[in-house]
């Protein structure tokens, strides 16, 4: 039986090595609700106590950022989804932002299966992550402004929504 063939992600013949600004969304495999929303708690500044599972990922974000030339301006962890915007300050060959991105979901897939042998966390199945991830060149001031707007507003939106609740 032939898999259906999957359309690429990345934009064709771009340097994902290069300086520039990228929203990055993150899936978690079969869109299981692994993490929490945090009430505010949109951002680089933890305001309050993560929860456990999402402890890792701002653990894991920031020893993405001391690993790669990256910084992550600002970000929201959703219960099925992580949204980001992830700044390459300069080109640095062989640290693109799928290098980041891949290592990023390898160390927090890897610790997460510690919390769950621990009894820590419940289960996930097979994979943490889904393959690869999507993302948006962020082309100028106005749509970064909307994207981090967009990150912003994110939990308010899932709440909103009548089929959530935090």
């Amino acid at each position: 039986m032939d898999s259906p063939n999957r359309k690429p992600l990345r934009l064709k013949n771009y340097d994902y090595s290069a300086a520039g600004y990228y929203f990055v969304t993150l899936c978690v495999q079969n869109k299981k609700h692994l993490f929490k929303i945090e009430k505010d708690n949109v951002g680089n500044d933890l305001c309050v106590v993560p929860t456990r599972q999402n402890l890792i990922v701002h653990k894991w974000l920031k020893e993405t950022e001391n690993k790669f030339n990256i910084r992550f301006d600002k970000y929201v962890i959703m219960p099925d989804h992580i949204h980001l915007i992830a700044v390459i300050t300069e080109r640095h060959i062989g640290r693109s932002l799928q290098d980041a991105m891949r290592w990023f979901k390898t160390m927090t897939t890897n610790e997460y299966i510690r919390e769950v042998k621990n009894g820590n966390l419940k289960p996930f199945d097979k994979k943490l992550w889904q393959k690869s991830y999507n993302d948006h060149i962020i082309r100028g001031e106005q749509d970064y402004l909307e994207v981090w707007q967009y990150i912003e507003n994110n939990p308010l939106k899932y709440k909103l929504n009548k089929n959530n609740s935090l």
